[in-house]
């Protein structure tokens, strides 16, 4: 079998690299242990009853591995794959389509789930419960309902907005895990682990400070270490060290914190136009120009985790740690407040 290594990276576009780094199997996937730990139980005793294993939700912020964690079950169940997202989910023909050409024991990942149209849900419902399909056939008074049964199979969920699921969908998982954001040691291996997929010569400083920056996701690392390969390319030797990958971090505007130009952005509109906060999430998100699902699903986690910014009942607030990264005075008090 060809080894990724082997391949020529120049050869290959951002979507097939991002493919090739993805892990193939638990053992390869980083972190996230005590997940691993219960889906590799579940994984295990379904392949020794010969079932289909339960149905699956995922959640957590974007790029932290829910769809290589798919991808993943469906080959140690050694089962077929099929993928969609919610958002092309937009008729219960479409639904349809999917699960009557499902194999028997296939995994049918569905993304962005929350963004499932409400109409088509229950169309779920008993194909997850009871593996059967109504149909209405026909139109008027000669309409009537075809139930179609359906092979066992997993169906695998992810979201970025568990909150936005409806109970009876989100109560029909058997088995729900969140995927938490990385620690800086696992994204260090990670960024290991791709500069030796990529055929980049790192060492451990080179790996730390990609990591660092990283907010604690790995699309994100792998994205940063292809840039500062780029770098180290051009400006280097080709070595990717601390110094020239805080060079290269310099250069692509992403501070020690890891915080990018639209992190201190949305910290600076906080602080200087809002007067530190309250200030509601479509406002802020017009105040920057970003659509508001992007700034709190992608960059409000992270500024959350860093202790840059509070979530109130009235809106977003900086915080005393806001106002020192950006470089402005915090208003007295501050501390006392929040």
């Amino acid at each position: 079998m060809t080894s990724a290594r082997i391949q020529t990276p120049g050869a290959l576009d951002d979507e097939d690299l991002d493919r090739s780094l993805r892990p193939r199997s638990l053992e390869e996937f980083v972190g996230q242990d005590s997940l691993k730990r219960q889906l590799g139980v579940a994984i295990e005793a379904a392949l020794s009853r010969g079932e289909a294993l339960d149905h699956v939700l995922l959640a957590g912020p974007p790029g932290l591995g829910k769809t290589s964690l798919a991808q993943i079950v469906a080959a140690e169940l050694d089962a077929p794959f099929v993928q969609t997202a919610g958002p092309a989910l937009e008729r219960k023909g479409d639904v349809a389509a999917f699960l009557t050409a499902l194999e028997p024991r296939s995994v049918f990942f569905v993304d962005e789930i929350h963004r499932l149209p409400r109409t088509l849900e229950e169309t779920f419902y008993p194909a997850m419960e009871d593996r059967r399909l109504p149909i209405t056939v026909g139109v008027g008074a000669g309409a009537r309902v075809v139930t179609l049964e359906l092979p066992h199979f997993t169906m695998i969920g992810a979201t970025t907005r568990v909150g936005l699921l409806t109970t009876p969908l989100r109560d029909r998982f058997g088995i729900q895990q969140r995927v938490e954001l990385y620690a800086e040691p696992e994204l260090a291996m990670i960024v290991r682990r791709s500069a030796a997929i990529l055929a980049v010569e790192i060492d451990e400083a080179g790996a730390s400070a990609i990591a660092r920056r990283s907010r604690g996701t790995p699309r994100v690392a792998n994205r940063l270490l292809r840039r500062v390969r780029d770098y180290a390319e051009v400006r280097g030797d080709g070595v990717v060290t601390a110094v020239v990958a805080g060079r290269a971090l310099e250069m692509l505007e992403v501070d020690g914190a890891g915080l990018d130009r639209l992190d201190r952005e949305l910290l600076l509109a906080i602080c200087e136009k809002f007067g530190g906060g309250p200030v509601g999430l479509s406002t802020l998100a017009v105040a920057v120009g970003e659509e508001a699902d992007t700034v709190e699903d992608v960059y409000e986690p992270y500024l959350l985790q860093c202790g840059l910014l509070m979530r109130t009942p009235r809106g977003r607030v900086a915080t005393a740690r806001a106002y020192e990264h950006v470089g402005l005075s915090a208003p007295a008090g501050l501390e006392r407040l929040f």
